[in-house]
């Protein structure tokens, strides 16, 4: 399943312990401040929401609107999102130098202009398929198409290791962007973390983990 894929790329992009399977999907000890542990799950588990009660639980739910009690603070809409990795190359351009660097099964890839840090990304290799993260293009340098560039690297990286399948999950920003890479909609995510007491339950920007109109609500992630 695509959402294993997900569950354990990100783990290894993130340096975490690997992903338990439980019952409703799979749980991720992450042990940072804000971001205790990490539940990935296929379908909303009413039951496993209700009995959580460590503040700083991350859940990320393969649906566009679970129900989910007055202790979750909801995030930002993110998306499942897949395509079959190819090895087109990135473009060129004399103005920006991109490296790429392997640590492990993970691959980074670096694009600088003059020593700037223009943008950047990242893919954790997990079998056959490769996990994007981390893809963010710097202010003083969007919309110049190094987002697209960053994932054509990372595309044929992954590929020349033997990866075929990419999988990310998107923030709104990035929906149009994979989109037009090739990438297709799996399933709408929502994520939603366990309030402090006393929090005041304002949503936080999106997570950052590494879309279009096949959007269906409710549908779970294959």
């Amino acid at each position: 399943m695509l959402v294993k894929a997900w569950a354990e790329g990100w783990a290894i992009a993130r340096g975490t312990p690997a992903p338990v399977e439980v019952a409703e999907g799979y749980r991720i000890d992450v042990g940072l401040p804000g971001h205790v542990v990490r539940y990935v799950l296929p379908a909303h588990a009413p039951a496993l929401a209700a009995r959580l009660t460590t503040p700083g639980t991350w859940l990320k739910i393969c649906d566009a609107a679970p129900s989910l009690d007055e202790r979750w603070q909801v995030q930002a809409p993110e998306y499942l999102m897949t395509a079959q990795l190819t090895t087109e190359p990135p473009a060129s351009r004399p103005e920006y130098q991109l490296q790429l660097t392997q640590t492990g099964s993970v691959l980074d890839v670096v694009v600088r202009s003059q020593g700037e840090l223009a943008a950047r990304g990242k893919a954790a290799l997990a079998g056959e398929h490769a996990v994007i993260d981390q893809v963010v293009t710097e202010p003083g340098h969007r919309r110049r198409g190094l987002g697209t560039t960053v994932m054509r690297a990372l595309s044929q990286a992954a590929r020349h290791r033997g990866a075929r399948t990419g999988v990310l999950v998107a923030t709104a920003d990035g929906r149009a962007l994979y989109h037009g890479l090739g990438w297709s909609l799996v399933s709408p995510v929502t994520a939603a973390r366990l309030k402090t007491p006393g929090d005041p339950g304002e949503a936080l920007e999106p997570s950052g983990d590494p879309g279009e109109a096949l959007e269906t609500p409710g549908r779970g992630c294959g």
